[in-house]
């Protein structure tokens, strides 16, 4: 079985596939002060709770952006489940080109997502990923990653208003029953929300006026994506484990 990790500035999340089928899946926060020692428990314990065999992973798939986190991580897997994980990055073969100036600058999740989109979609494919920041990634028809757009994700901008003002309290992100707020709570859920579908909605058009790719698919995936996936047409689907699918697929490539 193959043990996919996906480390986010937010949480981690960890996918269990026997061959393509996935046989579960389970989320811990993102934490760089923990020790492999702490890594190991708490990952061996969670994979025993999916009633899966420990001895049954035979290899490990890591993409992260806080490399602070690494190297406990890393020797947690060789450790623990007696692996050595392929990380995402330079050298490991995706099937997909980054054709940017700087292609090392685009995060391992983000070409994970692309790869995943295109394998599943096809390509032109816009994939947006609602994590902690949201991300626009557009794939062309011949498998170029060409386009990278990051906008603050809906639990920073949550955050911006409640820490950096001083009657605003801390809120519940989800949407409310209508946009006309008329209390402090819902007029903040309703300029979250709504204001993320807007921004969603503009991207989407301006991303297909100035390429010229009506065709283009839509996909989605991130916590929060299914808040704003529901409300509007221009997604065409919300995939949640379009990133832990990406990391199947890449270590399929790489074997």
């Amino acid at each position: 079985m193959l043990l996919a990790i996906d480390v986010g500035n937010t949480n981690m999340s960890f996918g269990i596939f026997d061959g393509k089928e996935i046989k579960g899946t389970f989320r811990i926060m993102t934490a760089a002060t923990r020790t492999s020692d702490e890594y190991g428990l708490v990952v061996t314990d969670l994979i025993a709770k999916q009633n899966i065999d420990i001895s049954s992973i035979g290899g490990v798939i890591i993409a992260t952006v806080v490399p602070n986190t690494t190297h406990s991580l890393t020797n947690a897997v060789i450790k623990y489940l007696h692996c050595n994980p392929l990380l995402v990055g330079p050298g490991v073969k995706t099937g997909i080109r980054i054709d940017t100036p700087n292609p090392k600058e685009i995060g391992a999740d983000r070409i994970v997502d692309a790869v995943a989109a295109y394998e599943k979609y096809g390509g032109p494919v816009l994939i947006i990923d609602f994590g902690t920041a949201t991300t626009y990634d557009l794939v062309t028809e011949d498998g170029r990653f060409v386009v990278g757009i990051t906008a603050p994700g809906i639990r920073i901008s949550a955050r911006a208003l409640w820490e950096d003002t001083a009657r605003l309290p801390e809120i519940e992100i989800k949407k409310p029953a209508t946009i006309l707020a008329q209390d402090t709570i819902t007029s903040m859920q309703a300029g979250l929300i709504y204001g993320q579908i807007g921004q969603t909605e503009y991207i989407i058009k301006q991303v297909r006026k100035e390429t010229g790719y009506e065709n283009m698919r839509v996909i989605a995936t991130g916590g929060l994506g299914s808040l704003i996936a529901d409300e509007t047409d221009l997604i065409e689907v919300y995939d949640t484990l379009l990133t832990l699918e990406g990391l199947r697929i890449i270590y399929d490539r790489n074997r």
